[in-house]
């Protein structure tokens, strides 16, 4: 063969390597991008997004949307490139998102947790605003701690140091400055048996050993003689929270609390109300839009991120609390704008 037969043969050979490189082997980046919205006043198949169960509810209107973002694993590099030029995803290192030394599994299980965490949250951050009584549960003790032994995952906790227990912070308040050694006595109630007393010796603190450690992890949740059940499936992650305590708060009072409007938004809520920001935010945006939201609820953390890559014809509303959540629908209701960002 003569040299110029050589040199494209050597091209064409390149060029198949290149190709299949780039369509087979995995680059260490995931894409972001919009995932799915849910309203939470509908059904997720047949199933109502919330139910309440045992209390009266009323006739809700409009959306309230939660809002998701994808990401998509496992991409080649021509894969990733299609993507990113696409304009609606973002790449992304994929340890963040699947950090070495876990497994797939292991990470789904977090996600499905801390979507768990969320509901709960959400119902206790909505039960209290509308005046319903709370309690305080024992959470996860840790292992080989004071509590161990003495305290069980999902013991009611009444009172601490002879202080009533009506928070996890006020718990926390309870023992403040309390040393290793000395003895917290804590009143709590173990499934439906009677009320108990325990003398519980405190151990230091890993990250200050000069502070006693009691080892429970305390939330608060609703202590009310009906249930509420969120029914969502293959969904992950806290951000959620916002979005089910509105749905609920519209499900348990009269009248459409977004005035029959289009309504998304997303933030993590605490049982006390406040809404924290969140992660993906234009995607969120991006997609709620498309799926017909006109008002988009953003965590006041995400502001500046949300301004700045609002989709045309949907307006921002500024939330730092349920309340100021509610104000925001408020003024929807009554045909004026909300606190933007």
């Amino acid at each position: 063969m003569t040299r110029r037969t050589w040199t494209l043969l050597t091209s064409v050979v390149l060029v198949v390597v290149c190709g299949l490189l780039g369509a087979f082997v995995r680059v260490p980046f995931v894409a972001l991008g919009p995932g799915p919205t849910y309203d939470t006043l509908d059904v997720d198949g047949d199933v109502p997004v919330i139910r309440v169960e045992g209390q009266q509810t009323f006739p809700t209107d409009g959306d309230l949307r939660m809002t998701t973002v994808s990401v998509t694993d496992q991409l080649s590099l021509f894969g990733s490139l299609g993507l990113w030029a696409s304009g609606r995803y973002a790449l992304a290192p994929r340890e963040v998102y699947f950090p070495p030394g876990k497994t797939e599994a292991e990470i789904e299980q977090e996600n499905t947790e801390a979507f768990s965490d969320s509901q709960t949250t959400a119902e206790t951050a909505a039960l209290r605003h509308l005046g319903y009584p709370t309690k305080v549960i024992a959470g996860e003790i840790v292992q080989g701690s004071p509590s161990a032994g003495v305290i069980e995952p999902g013991d009611e906790l009444i009172s601490a140091q002879g202080q009533p227990v009506t928070s996890a912070q006020s718990l926390r308040e309870a023992i403040a400055g309390a040393k290793p050694g000395d003895r917290v006595e804590l009143r709590f109630r173990h499934a439906d048996e009677a009320e108990r007393t325990a003398q519980i010796q405190l151990a230091p603190r890993e990250d200050d050993p000069s502070q006693g450690f009691l080892g429970i992890g305390a939330s608060e949740q609703p202590d009310v003689p009906f249930d509420i059940e969120i029914s969502l499936a293959d969904v992950g992650g806290p951000s959620a929270g916002l979005m089910f305590t509105l749905a609920i708060v519209d499900k348990l009072t009269p009248g459409a609390i977004n005035g029959g409007q289009a309504v998304a938004g997303t933030g993590e809520i605490d049982p006390a109300g406040n809404v924290g920001p969140i992660g993906g935010i234009p995607f969120k945006m991006l997609k709620a839009r498309e799926d017909g939201a006109t008002t988009f609820l953003v965590p006041a953390g995400n502001c500046a991120e949300a301004k700045a890559q609002t989709p045309e014809g949907l307006q921002l509303a500024r939330v730092g609390t349920l309340d100021d959540a509610l104000s925001a629908l408020e003024a929807l209701r009554d045909g004026r704008a909300p606190a933007s960002c």
